[in-house]
């Protein structure tokens, strides 16, 4: 929680704040902290609908610029490049299925996909981070 105040923390390790600045400051140097983020409610906003979907490009000599179009789409909050038989797979947020039936019509198909594999997530299980070993 990169809320709590380093004096919190460190009481809580029986450190001092220092200590605790240092460590946060050299996690940071090494790239194991990234920065700090607010968590937004999609649902809040009026996204009720989260979806991932596979996307096999039509020529995936075009995959740079398949990214390049999905960076423009403010619903894309992910985008992987993986294994298997689809070229990408991102994660978005739609007002609802209509609006969702949109994105993939007026914003993927025209960046040279295939076809694409929509999954519409029901529910959010639980979201974490890394899990790090106690050394």
């Amino acid at each position: 929680n990169a809320r709590i105040p380093y004096l919190e923390i460190a009481r809580n390790c029986n450190v001092s704040g220092a200590a605790i600045h240092q460590r946060i400051q050299r996690l940071t140097n090494m790239g194991v902290i990234q920065g700090t983020e607010c968590l937004i409610n999609p649902a809040a906003l009026g996204y009720h609908t989260c979806a991932f979907i596979s996307l096999y490009l039509k020529d995936p000599n075009n995959y740079q610029k398949a990214i390049d179009g999905l960076k423009q789409i403010p619903e894309v909050v992910e985008c992987h490049c993986t294994t298997g038989p689809y070229d990408l797979f991102i994660k978005l947020y739609a007002h609802n299925n209509d609006h969702l039936l949109e994105i993939i019509q007026n914003k993927l198909q025209p960046l040279g996909m295939a076809r694409t594999e929509t999954f519409i997530s029901l529910t959010n299980s639980f979201t974490r981070s890394a899990h790090i070993d106690e050394q």
